[in-house]
């Protein structure tokens, strides 16, 4: 199963990178500086901040479809990130080192199965959820936090 990876793309958040506070507020984020690594994944890179690092927490859409899976969440983005993970049958490292939860979704929008798995296993879970034809794309979510990582398509 050959599967695509891609970081959010910066172009959208340039107008948040390195704004005042009452414009982080106006779009509900706020900056943050990294206290530990790993602890702070950006969703542009889909790798963790470095110690002392300013990033930018705010809300995500994640699944955008009009059904009662549309999801938004909190998410890290490290300022001034301009180059977006974008890799083929590799797994970033921010999800690497922490398990994640895969939601499989199909072209409505609607979730169709799930699982939680860790390191080299998301592969396999991945190959897995793929199986079903219907499945359109996966959402990876940090399983303990949950918030979203990234977007999973086939390749």
């Amino acid at each position: 199963m050959t599967y695509h990876i891609k970081g959010l793309d910066p172009a959208p958040y340039h107008h948040l990178f390195g704004a005042d506070a009452e414009t982080l507020a106006a779009a509900g984020a706020v900056r943050v500086c990294a206290t530990h690594a790993p602890g702070f994944p950006d969703r542009i890179t889909l790798d963790d901040a470095r110690v002392g690092q300013d990033v930018l927490l705010l809300p995500h859409v994640s699944q955008p479809a009009n059904t009662p899976f549309r999801a938004t969440h909190a998410i890290y983005l490290t300022e001034g990130a301009e180059i977006a993970f974008d890799a083929k049958d590799t797994l970033p490292p921010a999800m690497q080192r922490r398990p994640q939860s895969l939601r499989a979704f199909d072209a409505k929008g609607m979730m169709r199965a799930a699982d939680i798995a860790e390191g080299a296993a998301i592969d396999a879970l991945i190959a897995r959820l793929f199986d079903d034809p219907e499945v359109t794309e996966l959402h990876a979510h940090n399983a303990r936090q949950g918030c979203f990582m990234a977007r999973i398509t086939r390749a």
